[in-house]
Order: structure tokens, then C-alpha cells, then sequence
């Protein structure tokens, strides 16, 4: 029990738990502290001065990632989905995954430090690489890293297009110049250098061809640069558009599941759904509906609490009721104000994609009708039903 809650708990993201978002927040600034101090330790004065106090922020984070390390070595087997449940093999087949080894990369050289003679700047450069402990934290780094492992493929056939255009300019430029420039194109990895600077457009100057064809290829190889970097270019603003719409997708999907309207809809339905639907937040004393308004969409309380101001006593609904469906129904204004008494997550459903929905799912636009009429039948003794408003 207690391995399972601490699976969840370094390991899953569970909406509403706010343990979770505290920890996941503090080792989002001790990371970033740890790097600030890396890098304000190169200060000659500073370092003097705060010598000691760098020493102990050290130790300090370095026992933090230690005991999270451990922590989720110990509590990995939990992981079904990774098969990580054996108690030995899957524990190994975990520490030797990319996040392990990054995760033990931020405390190690510390270690090794104690019982080895590490240059302190090469100490650094690993303890730099705690900065990519942040992508178990940072949902845009884990974008970043989802994008790079789902077009690696398109990724490295662009590297090798680019690759082989670095050996083919690399080539050509060393045989029109080598004669006239020995030294600075003394071979085909001598010519690799002038090589990269032209085709990456970068241009350092430091190298420059001197012959008619060694101007003329370096011209070709400077235009062909800039088509060779669109390629992955491309590739990762596809990759990035893919993941951002995967990741509001699953966002909306998650948000539908919460509508007891759609609970006993299937996948496919919720699929079809998701793209109706609108995210919303809204924050505390928003006025969500105006009376007098003409009535455009309807709304789905996520999480939250609003108040519909009817008489003679104003109505709260909160995460689960819905409101603003008899405007669109009766294609009138609205009759009264909802207002949110908190900072509300809504989903909103506009006229016409209600009209769509009910065409497609025709039960959902029959329960929607009995919710109103209950709702105008019932105005006298408003205070009694769970989901009431007139709109």
C-alpha cells in the first residue's frame, strides 16, 4: 500500500492531488536554484564569499535527489504499464531507463567527487545536467522529449540528409582549394569545419574559399544550407502541433468524463464530442450569463461553483450540473444572471455544435429537454432539485 501511494505519488500526475503539485513545483525551483548556483559559483567573488553556503545548498539538494532517487527505485515495481513489476529485473530494466540515468546523473559526481580526484570543471558540466530533471516536472518540457522520441525517425533521416551534405561540400570544396590553401583545407575532415559554417549559414569567415569554383560551390552550399535545416525544422513544428493538439485532446477528453451527462457514452463517442466542447475558466464574480443576452451556448461545470440569481432564492450548481441549455433550446435571451462564486473550469457547448450533438446523439438532447422542463415546472420549489436554473 504505502509502495503504491508512493508510486503515485513521484510518478503520476493525479488531478486535485496538491501534495503532488507542491512537491512537483518545489523540485522544479530546487533544480533551477541548483543551476543559478553552479553558475554564480564560476564568480570568482562570489564564490569567495558564499564559499560555505554553496557547499551546504550542495549537500542539501544532493541528499533531496538522493532519497527521491531511491524512492523511486524502491516503489518502480508498482509501474505494471512499464513492466517494471518484477522485484529485481524490473527494478534493473527501470535504473538503466533515459529518466533513471538522468535522475542519477544529478547526485553521482557528488559522490564520486568524495572518493575520486574529478576536475571541478568537468564536476560541472554534470551537475548542469540536473537541469534535465526538469523534464519529469515541466509539462513543456515533456512536449520537448514526447515530440523527439515520436519523429526520431524523420529526425535522423534528416541528420543523414544533412550529413551527407556536410561529406559532399566538405569534398568539392577540398578539391577546388587545397592546392592554393593547404593548410586551411588540408583535408576532407580540415574542410568539414569551412564545411558546417556555410551550410548552417553561420559564416565565421575564419576559412573562405579563394578560387572561382571554390566561390562559386561555396555560393550553391550556402543556399542548399538553407533548405538542409528546414528539414528538421519541419519536422519538430509538425511534431509540436501533433503533441499540442494529442495533449488538448486528452485534456478535453478528461474534463467530458467528468459531465455525468456523458459518463455511459462510449470512446468513440467522446472522440466525436471532444472536438464540440470548449474548454473554459472563468474566475470568481464573473458574470457567465447576462440576463437579457442573446443565448449563444450552454455551459458544463467542471469544477467549481456558480449561483443563479432566480426567485425568491438563488440557486448554487456546482461540478457536474450543467446550465444556459433553455436559451438555445427556445432560440431566446436569457432569463437570468449566472454568476461564478469561485474560479469555475466550464465547458462550453455554442448553438450550433447543441444542435449538432443532438442530431448525432439524439438521447442527450432528450435528457437536456427533461432537465429544462423540470427546471420550469419546478420554480416554486426551486431550492429542492440538485441541478436547477431557469436560462
Amino acid at each position: 500500500m504505502l509502495k503504491r501511494r508512493t508510486h503515485e505519488f513521484l510518478e503520476l500526475s493525479i488531478p486535485g492531488d496538491r501534495f503532488g503539485f507542491v512537491f512537483d513545483r518545489f523540485m522544479m525551483v530546487l533544480i533551477l536554484l541548483n543551476v543559478a548556483a553552479i553558475v554564480l559559483e564560476t564568480v570568482p567573488s562570489i564564490n569567495a564569499a558564499y564559499k560555505d553556503f554553496f557547499f551546504i545548498f550542495e549537500v542539501f539538494s544532493v541528499a533531496i535527489f538522493t532519497v527521491e532517487y531511491v524512492l523511486r527505485v524502491w516503489s518502480c515495481t508498482e509501474d505494471k504499464a512499464n513492466d517494471y513489476h518484477h522485484p529485481v529485473m524490473g527494478r534493473v530494466k527501470y535504473i538503466l531507463s533515459p529518466m533513471a540515468i538522468i535522475d542519477l546523473v544529478a547526485f553521482l559526481p557528488f559522490y564520486l567527487s568524495t572518493f575520486f580526484a574529478i576536475d571541478l570543471r568537468l564536476l560541472r558540466i554534470f551537475r548542469l545536467l540536473r537541469l534535465l530533471k526538469l523534464t519529469r516536472y515541466s509539462p513543456a518540457l515533456i512536449i520537448i522529449w514526447a515530440v523527439i522520441r515520436n519523429q526520431y525517425r524523420a529526425l535522423t533521416a534528416a541528420f543523414f540528409v544533412m550529413l551527407m551534405a556536410l561529406l559532399f561540400s566538405s569534398s568539392l570544396i577540398f578539391l577546388f582549394e587545397h592546392d592554393v590553401q593547404p593548410e586551411a583545407f588540408a583535408s576532407i575532415p580540415h574542410s568539414m569545419w569551412w564545411g558546417i559554417a556555410t551550410l548552417t549559414t553561420v559564416g565565421y569567415g575564419d576559412i573562405t574559399p579563394i578560387t572561382l569554383g571554390g566561390k562559386f560551390f561555396g555560393a550553391i552550399t550556402m543556399i542548399l544550407g538553407i533548405g538542409m535545416f528546414a528539414l528538421p525544422t519541419g519536422v519538430i513544428a509538425t511534431g509540436f502541433a501533433n503533441e499540442i493538439r494529442k495533449h488538448e485532446f486528452i485534456v478535453t477528453w478528461r474534463l467530458i468524463a467528468k459531465v455525468p451527462l456523458f459518463a455511459d457514452l462510449d470512446a468513440a463517442q467522446i472522440a466525436d464530442i471532444a472536438g464540440l466542447l470548449t474548454p473554459l475558466i472563468v474566475p470568481p464574480r464573473y458574470a457567465v450569463v447576462r440576463l437579457g443576452e442573446q443565448a449563444e451556448s450552454m455551459f458544463f461545470i467542471i469544477s467549481g461553483e456558480v449561483e443563479v440569481e432566480v426567485m425568491p432564492e438563488p440557486v448554487k450548481l456546482k461540478e457536474g450540473d450543467f446550465f444556459g441549455e433553455g436559451g438555445i433550446l427556445r432560440n431566446s435571451v436569457r432569463m437570468v444572471d449566472v454568476v461564478s462564486l469561485t474560479e469555475c473550469q466550464l465547458l462550453e457547448l455554442t448553438k450550433e455544435n447543441f444542435h449538432e450533438l443532438i442530431d448525432t446523439h439524439p438521447d442527450l438532447g432528450n435528457h437536456v429537454r427533461q432537465v429544462m422542463e423540470t427546471r420550469l415546472s419546478d420554480q416554486s420549489d426551486i431550492t429542492t432539485e440538485p441541478i436547477q436554473e431557469d436560462t
